[in-house]
């Protein structure tokens, strides 16, 4: 069994409310929160509108399937109008 975490920071331009951002955001967790194997949550900034920090947490037999679910939510990110400034993994 392997196991990933990913924190991505990020900046969500033009966002001017805490409203604004969780209903960017929200599409994000809905996505990759229904995967079986994948945890979402924000875990930073909670109360910047523009500002963001969010871990994923992935499970799987082997590492090709988490490398396949983490670019697939690196991509999701990059078509959520938000800005990914830092991305940072580790193996558990």
């Amino acid at each position: 069994m392997h196991i990933r975490l990913i924190i991505f920071s990020l900046q969500l331009p033009g966002c001017r409310s805490l409203k604004e951002k969780r209903q960017r955001m929200v599409g994000f967790k809905d996505k990759f929160g229904r995967l079986s194997n994948v945890a979402v949550t924000e875990s930073d900034y909670h109360n910047s509108h523009d500002l963001a920090e969010w871990n994923a947490v992935i499970i799987s037999k082997d590492k090709q399937t988490i490398e396949r679910i983490t670019s697939q939510i690196e991509s999701g990110l990059t078509s959520m109008d938000v800005v990914i400034t830092e991305v940072k993994s580790e193996w558990i």
